[in-house]
């Protein structure tokens, strides 16, 4: 099945193009997701399809899912190719067709490896250190 969560952004796309699927089977909608059903969410996920028509400068949720094991599928566009390691941690895909056949590759990926692909590169203390390097160096300037 096909669940969808998160903020509507645009309603009337969602109202004519997406309301019209949801079955409550096959695909269900659950709304925005909150902290505490998060990572339950995103865990229990067999991929994060994270299909976006914009340059996304950074995918907080993109990490989040992966930290959970889940691999993602995305448009290679914005900050993707920097964040998703094809075959390792996910997906990039231009087309429809493309995504329907990841979904069914994500499968096969190893969940742990998806997880590990990501720590050390986006742990809060590698990114304060990386920050603080940053501030360092512009200071120098």
């Amino acid at each position: 099945p096909l669940v969808i969560a998160g903020i509507v952004q645009d309603s009337d796309y969602f109202e004519h193009s997406v309301a019209p699927h949801i079955d409550g089977q096959r695909v269900t909608y659950l709304g925005p997701v909150g902290p505490a059903r998060r990572q339950e969410v995103l865990g229990g996920a067999g991929a994060l399809l994270h299909i976006i028509d914009f340059d996304e400068p950074f995918g907080f949720s993109v990490v989040e899912a992966m930290a959970c094991g889940t691999p993602v599928i995305a448009h290679p566009r914005g900050s993707m190719p920097e964040i998703v390691l094809p075959g390792v941690n996910g997906f990039l895909v231009s087309t429809p067709e493309e995504a329907v056949d990841a979904v069914r590759a994500a499968r096969h990926l190893d969940r742990r490896a998806v997880r590990q692909s990501i720590v050390g590169r986006f742990d809060a203390a590698r990114m304060v250190d990386d920050y603080l390097e940053l501030y360092r160096r512009i200071l120098d300037e």
